[in-house]
């Protein structure tokens, strides 16, 4: 197994990464040296790829990334021992996640940034809290229940608007499912610029220009080789457009084409 400094050496691909990394595997000794659980805050969908990338390294130490919710984008990663096992994390016994319910006037124009810029003037940072689900005249979030004593006396307000704050058990989520568009198109190769482009309704030039920039993630790791080839489920973002997955490559058209079903978030 390499030290942890040859790992921030080899993955920690500048200042921010090398911290986050050397955070993550400071938790993992925590738990493999004591045999007690220990747990990152929230991880972005690339700090979590990032950390990832590592793991193999690390001798595959159990672990699971989580987030309070299956389809939680924002997630902590748990460094499990060895008594320990998914279940308690996974229905929310392990307690170190929490989440609160706000009640709004429905009339009250909140957005997420409005909601996020609200908590952070408490002083939170945003690795503190995870998912936000915000619908008419509701607001949920998912937090570090540490961080939920300072949340409940203190986030009384949003905007004008007056917030009324409850804890709720993580059963008593409701994200909505995204909004997708279904794209079914074909494509000469499964190179990256190709799909790209098919996702985004662009042309393959500018989509290789924004490849060389780098503005494009696959699987939420950047990515600047235009020629790479993806596969199916394969995450692609890119900075101002958003993000598609590739959901199936369905063979070849009688033209000699591969033809895709790709989900673009809308």
């Amino acid at each position: 197994m390499k030290s942890k400094t040859e790992l921030l050496d080899r993955y920690g691909k500048n200042p921010e990464e090398r911290i986050l990394l050397s955070r993550a595997l400071d938790k993992l000794s925590l738990a493999q040296n004591h045999n007690i659980p220990a747990s990152t805050s929230f991880l972005s969908p690339s700090e979590q790829a990032a950390i990832a990338d590592i793991l193999p390294h690390c001798g595959h130490p159990r672990h699971i990334f989580w987030g309070g919710h299956g389809q939680a984008e924002r997630k902590v990663c748990f460094f499990l021992p060895d008594w320990q096992d998914e279940d308690g994390i996974l229905d929310g016994t392990d307690d170190t996640l929490a989440a609160i319910e706000t009640t709004f006037p429905t009339d009250a124009t909140l957005s997420h940034r409005d909601m996020l810029g609200s908590l952070m003037g408490l002083g939170l940072t945003r690795e503190k809290l995870g998912d936000l689900f915000l619908d008419s005249g509701t607001c949920q979030l998912i937090l570090l229940r540490e961080t939920l004593p300072i949340v409940l006396s203190q986030w009384n307000s949003a905007g004008r608007w007056t917030l009324q704050l409850r804890e709720i058990p993580l059963s008593l989520l409701h994200p909505k499912p995204p909004q997708v568009k279904i794209i079914r198109d074909t494509v000469a190769t499964l190179r990256l610029d190709s799909v790209l482009a098919c996702g985004f309704s662009t042309s393959r030039a500018k989509a290789s220009d924004l490849i060389s920039a780098g503005r494009v993630s696959v699987n939420h790791r950047e990515c600047v080789k235009a020629d790479r080839l993806v596969t199916q489920g394969d995450v692609l973002s890119c900075r101002g457009l958003g993000k598609c997955v590739v959901k199936e490559v369905l063979g070849q058209s009688k033209k000699g084409r591969i033809m895709l079903l790709l989900e673009r978030y809308i």
